[in-house]
């Protein structure tokens, strides 16, 4: 069921068996097995996740290679909810263990706002995180060009910058070592700092032995037309030509909610899971880009249905068995 301001408070006294956060890849790969076990599940997503940026995915077995994120999500959202998944529009504020039960405050709507409160026996984190990108007085401009031939994922989309003209941009030094990845790909590459961190004698030094050129001046514009860059225009006055680039400056990740659960493992930002996707809680699971691993669209479904698979058998093993009461010996 599609959930709303409008009805919302129907589901107020229902206690679901899982409710997960994040209606991305892996949070609706969740939902739909969660639903086919026949759970009673609810998927809280707030908009504008990573996978809505994809302009194609290229490299997920089965799907057109110009198929839009979006369109996967809308139609995984659809699935979803027609085999009995309940999905809700809203921002997870906070979750709070009640012992039995997680306690999941939602906010919904940015005007009006209200904050129901949703419970379930177990929590799926599948929030994800959002890229850092380069912030330019005309931010359009970033957003005309990012998923399409400007990048964030070099695992995702190396093979697409094969042998071009690339630049990496980065807000810290240390993540100018992705540039000594990405040769793999392409050799062409020039490091773009934005203005936003020093660059030592020995990272020069290795740039120089690679033949990458450092521009340390701040970003005015991506040059090009039709989403195809040609060029970075730097504030200085330099054009750095290039038909395509990687920014590589770092995530937001959106777990905010559970940082106050105790029980939980964590790698730096990352929950630490087991091969079910199960965290240190044995009633929160992490998927995709939320937990310690790698970051692809194919890792966070296949967590999803191993999450919802350990949920199905740990409350199948707990419940009385269904009979064939008409066969039973009286």
């Amino acid at each position: 069921m599609k959930l709303s301001s409008k009805n919302f408070e129907t589901r107020l006294d229902t206690v679901y068996d899982a409710i997960i956060v994040g209606g991305g890849m892996g949070g609706l790969s969740t939902g739909i097995y969660l639903a086919r076990y026949g759970l009673k599940c609810l998927i809280i997503e707030k908009g504008k996740g990573r996978s809505l940026w994809m302009q194609d995915l290229r490299n997920y077995l089965g799907i057109d290679p110009h198929a839009p994120g979006r369109d996967i999500l809308n139609h995984g959202t659809k699935q979803a909810i027609d085999w009995g998944a309940d999905h809700l529009r809203g921002y997870v504020e906070d979750v709070t263990d009640e012992g039995d039960t997680f306690a999941v405050k939602v906010k919904i709507g940015k005007k009006d706002s209200v904050y129901p409160v949703f419970r379930s026996k177990y929590l799926v984190a599948a929030s994800g995180v959002i890229d850092v990108l380069p912030e330019i007085e005309e931010m359009q401009n970033i957003y005309d060009y990012a998923g399409y031939t400007l990048h964030v994922c070099m695992i995702c989309d190396g093979f697409d910058m094969w042998d071009q003209k690339a630049v990496l941009i980065v807000a810290r030094e240390a993540q100018i070592n992705a540039a000594f990845v990405l040769n793999w790909f392409t050799p062409y590459i020039s490091v773009l700092t934005h203005g936003l961190c020093e660059v030592g004698e020995e990272m020069r030094q290795k740039l120089a032995d690679h033949g990458y050129p450092l521009y340390e001046s701040k970003i005015d514009r991506i040059i090009g037309e039709n989403h195809k860059m040609q060029g970075v225009q730097l504030k200085d006055g330099t054009v750095v030509e290039a038909t395509t680039g990687l920014i590589n400056m770092g995530s937001i990740y959106h777990n905010h909610y559970l940082k106050n659960i105790e029980g939980l493992e964590w790698d730096g930002e990352n929950l630490v899971t087991n091969d079910m996707a199960q965290t240190s809680h044995d009633r929160i699971f992490a998927l995709g880009d939320l937990k310690k691993g790698l970051n692809q669209v194919s890792i966070a479904v296949a967590d999803g249905t191993l999450a919802a698979t350990q949920i199905w058998r740990n409350i199948r093993r707990q419940s009385t068995p269904r009979k064939w009461e008409e066969n039973l010996n009286n």
